[in-house]
């Protein structure tokens, strides 16, 4: 069967031959093989887990998502974030440093948004003051 994952940028995975998939949503991991009826299920932060008849399994993080069986031969996962890897340990290892980051990137645009935020309001206080309005002597 043909596993597909996509983010809105890119296809992460497209594997023609996997021969089984494991995922995860809100009720538990589950199992997908070849004949699968139709399915159509919203995934949980987890780990995408394919086998090949011709070698180990294959991994992909993905950052929530929704997945579909569509006549027993494709899945098909689309999702904001994905990551591949062929070791689970290493996966783990490389998600936790791109959360790290992608935390660290948001803290700094937050602080740079809140500075901006505050000289704005510096700035409108700064105009509303009552000895500036005195400046214009007659006004109401």
């Amino acid at each position: 069967m043909r596993l597909l994952i996509t983010t809105p940028t890119t296809v992460v995975v497209d594997e023609p031959d996997a021969s089984a998939v494991r995922a995860e949503d809100e009720s538990g991991s589950f199992g997908i093989l070849d004949g699968h009826d139709d399915l159509l299920t919203a995934l949980a932060v987890s780990v995408v887990t394919w086998h090949r008849a011709d070698g180990p399994p294959r991994y992909c993080a993905v950052r929530r998502g929704i997945l579909s069986v569509a006549g027993g031969r494709e899945v098909a996962i689309a999702t904001r974030e994905a990551i591949v890897g062929d070791d689970l340990d290493r996966l783990e290892q490389q998600v936790l440093a791109e959360f790290r980051q992608k935390a660290d990137t948001e803290r700094v645009s937050r602080v740079a948004a809140l500075e901006l935020q505050m000289k704005a309001i510096r700035q409108i206080v700064r105009y509303l003051r009552p000895e500036r309005r005195g400046a214009g002597e007659g006004s109401p």
